[in-house]
């Protein structure tokens, strides 16, 4: 990632595949390691399950990009873990999250025209 403060949400493209499926869960609302991990493995169909370090690894990516950031909403102590960290998405990684969507977007549209063009 890059240093803090880019105004520019394509300056971070492109994101790492793991680091765009993470952004992709914290739209849904706040949720620590554990529970992204298992989130990404629901999205994905169980394709993508991230261990401990690399989920680690992409949200201090992530934080020190400035595309999340802690959250203070937490479920009922009783049903939590006070130990845990919560992290939800910010206004700028929702607006790269977007920059990258379309980034791939473009990507697989060329790739369509190719493979019609092909045989």
């Amino acid at each position: 990632m890059i240093p803090r403060h880019h105004p520019n949400p394509s300056d971070l493209l492109p994101l790492k595949p793991l680091a765009y499926l993470a952004l992709l869960v914290l739209v849904d609302g706040p949720l620590h390691g554990y529970a992204l991990v298992k989130a990404i493995a629901r999205r994905t169909d169980d394709v993508v399950r991230p261990g401990p370090a690399s989920i680690h690894r992409t949200l201090r990516e992530l934080r020190e990009a400035e595309l999340i950031e802690p959250s203070p909403e937490r479920p009922s102590p009783a049903l939590d873990d006070a130990r845990r960290l919560y992290f939800r998405i910010t206004a700028f990684g929702r607006a790269v999250m977007r920059a990258e969507t379309d980034r791939l977007q473009a990507l697989v549209t060329e790739a369509r025209e190719t493979l019609g063009h092909v045989g």
